[in-house]
């Protein structure tokens, strides 16, 4: 009998595919895995393949037109076989082998249950991870509603029912890996038979990649953004892995640092929009927040990517042991699982991705209880009514804004004479009178000296020009930077005094690697990503280096500020002949629109070649923006070269070029400065 081909249902919200294209034609031969044809959904284009060998007998829909997903497009078949006749019941495909039978003691009376398969969500799936099932063994369930979500090498998508009925059997548990189309669950009514899938394959039984000829396994210490890259792309490099983490993987960024940090941002940047939407003709009678329902939305988004980077894994066969791991000999670590038990692992090359933790100075009082770290900070059960922020560095800036907007008086104290010493300090005045429009108050030169308790939470004396002072506050938050503890791994059991590397990230001991914040050179989620694919690549045979002048500096704060390269300031200091250019957003369209115009942008460049030394901006979108400027740093861009790519309009990019022709003196929308 002839075999059903279907219109692919290739993501959650897709409905109906556009046949693009027939890569074969009626009478033609085909093999499984041949591509057949092509479909076009509202996102993008993919080529499908064929379930099963056959003769494409009958194309049902043409090139260019729509059909809904699962539903018959053509049929595959023995040569000289017909379709069916129009409203005939179709013969199950010939991929899905009917369910083998229960051992009679146990087999239901009833008729067979419905199949529920691993989806193939994209040409290149091959099998997916259950990550959840959202309903469990014995539930009724309806068409549509979400059954289990399922984790790919990309994603982790929710998948929807296609029957009413009852679960009565789930085949692939949660964490288990089956293959695409395979058996995964069965609904039905009770008393239905539930065939016998075959067993899906847990990850962590998994065989590993091949290893390089002469076998390489590598442990990697830690499974923050530098710890799960790593581990990812050695894997992916033919090594056998193990990644070992004490707490949850996706270390600091996913859960204590950037994410749940920019998740409370956007909320405060919302509240902020809504608030004064009035200008742009919207209005509402009372706007509030709701801090319980922020603080759930800042945890579901970590909840979310933490079990994406566990799929991730699982789907690169990377073993993930979930204990405190210690040096105890060379390239051996012994780990202390959460169970109690331990395990000591010896291999070839060893990554550490330990991470840091805030540092905390040596002030009377900083042990007070109203003094809390970055990380306590993001957990608050309430908005305080103030706060005095010691350091007026990214994490101290960034967290105060968001407890400024939502109403909390912030105060911040800055040792040195002004704020993000590291980045442009013209830019710089910009940002702290924003930040200071907006009801901060920043104090730089100012020293804190001594932490008192109070009844209203802490007193807190700081010096200043002025002299010292006693600001109350509810609490203190301490944002002084992070320190990283060599002892806490016990380095020192494989020969390091330090956590250091080179540039390939190579420490003193042969064989073993140093990233992220671990080894000190940048404490940044996106370099600590970078360093962890360098240090994978080198682990199993690579050359690669690590790329200091392109490295970007993004704070997220309204307005977002970015820069990479040279300030005017280095290069003042080392001497080299430049030039300036400078755009206003004020003169830029996109931004007016979005009422964001006081920022700028600033271009450095060298006079004998007009070679971009530098870029930093102060406005909307500047924290995205700033990649463009990277890769032209990358690449050893000219202005002039940069000038000649068109930018898109209306856009806020095209304040980019316009700082570029201001270099040399030629701004079409503004003054040449």
């Amino acid at each position: 009998m002839a075999t059903e081909v279907h219109m692919p249902k290739l993501g959650l919200t897709m409905e109906e595919g556009t046949i693009e294209e027939w890569k074969v034609k009626e009478g033609d031969t085909v093999k499984k895995g041949d591509i057949i044809f092509s479909v076009s959904t509202d996102k993008m284009t993919n080529d499908i393949e064929a379930e099963a060998d056959g003769v494409l007998i009958k194309i049902l829909v043409p090139e260019g037109e729509t059909a809904p997903c699962k539903s018959v497009i053509a049929y595959l078949g023995a040569a000289g076989e017909t379709a069916p006749a129009a409203g005939a019941p179709a013969a199950a495909p010939a991929a899905a082998p009917a369910p083998a039978a229960v051992p009679a003691a146990a087999a239901p009376t009833g008729p067979a249950a419905k199949e529920v398969h691993m989806p193939k969500l994209g040409l290149t799936m091959e099998e997916g991870t259950v990550e959840e099932w959202k309903k469990k063994e014995g539930d009724t369930v309806k068409k549509g509603d979400i059954l289990f979500s399922v984790a790919t090498d990309k994603m982790t998508n929710d998948i929807e029912a296609e029957y009413d009925g009852t679960l009565l059997k789930i085949v692939v548990k949660e964490g288990d890996t089956a293959p695409c189309k395979s058996v995964i669950a069965y609904i039905g009514n009770p008393g239905d038979a539930c065939g016998a899938a075959p067993a899906a394959t847990a990850p962590a039984a998994a065989a590993p990649a091949a290893a390089p000829a002469g076998g390489n396994t590598i442990t990697v210490i830690g499974g923050g953004p530098g710890g799960y890259v790593a581990a990812i792309r050695a894997s992916q490099l033919g090594a056998k892995v193990t990644l070992i983490e004490k707490d949850h993987v996706g270390g600091t960024c996913l859960n204590r640092g950037c994410i749940p940090t920019k998740s409370l941002m956007h909320c405060a940047e919302t509240y902020e929009t809504v608030k004064n939407a009035a200008s742009l003709g919207i209005t509402a009678s009372k706007v509030e927040f709701d801090w319980n329902k922020i603080q759930s939305f800042r945890q579901g988004i970590t909840d979310k990517l933490v079990g994406g980077v566990k799929g991730l894994l699982k789907m690169n066969k990377v073993k993930l042991i979930e204990g405190e791991a210690k040096f105890s000999g060379d390239k051996t670590v012994t780990v202390t699982k959460t169970d109690g038990s331990t395990e000591t692992i010896t291999s070839d090359k060893v990554i550490i991705a330990s991470g840091s933790e805030p540092a905390m100075p040596p002030i009377p009082g900083i042990d007070a209880p109203a003094c809390i770290n970055s990380t306590q900070a993001l957990t608050m059960d309430h908005v305080p009514a103030s706060l005095l922020v010691i350091g007026g560095g990214v994490i101290g800036l960034e967290l105060g804004s968001v407890y400024n907007t939502f109403g909390t008086k912030v105060t911040v104290v800055e040792m040195l004479p002004e704020i993000l010493p590291a980045m442009d300090s013209e830019l710089t005045k910009i940002v702290k009178n924003q930040l200071t429009a907006a009801g901060m108050d920043i104090r730089t030169g100012t020293s804190v000296e001594k932490i008192e308790k109070s009844r209203k939470g802490a007193k807190v004396t700081v010096k200043g020009a002025n002299g010292e002072e006693v600001i109350e506050v509810e609490n203190v938050l301490v944002a002084v930077g992070r320190k990283v503890d060599p002892a806490a791994i016990n380095a020192s059991a494989t020969g390091l005094t330090t956590l250091e590397a080179n540039d390939k990230m190579e420490t003193s001991v042969p064989g073993v690697y140093s990233i992220g914040d671990a080894n000190g050179k940048w404490m940044l989620a996106y370099t600590a990503m970078t360093m962890g694919e360098i240090a994978a690549a080198n682990a199993t045979g690579g050359d690669m280096t690590f790329d200091r002048k392109s490295v970007p500096s993004v704070i997220f704060l309204g307005p977002e500020f970015a820069g990479v390269g040279l300030t005017e300031d280095e290069a003042k200091a080392k001497g080299i002949s430049y030039k300036v250019g400078k755009f206003s957003m004020s003169g830029n369209g996109r931004s007016l629109v979005m009422g964001q115009t006081d920022g700028m942008i600033k271009v450095i460049a060298d006079t004998k070649y007009n070679e971009i030394l530098g870029v930093h901006m102060v406005g909307p979108r500047a924290c995205d923006m700033i990649a463009e400027a990277s890769l032209a740093l990358r690449l050893e861009c000219t202005v002039d070269e940069w000038i000649d790519t068109v930018h898109a309009h209306p856009t806020v990019t095209e304040a980019m070029r316009e700082a570029m022709l201001a270099v040399n003196k030629q701004c079409l929308h503004g003054a040449n400065k």
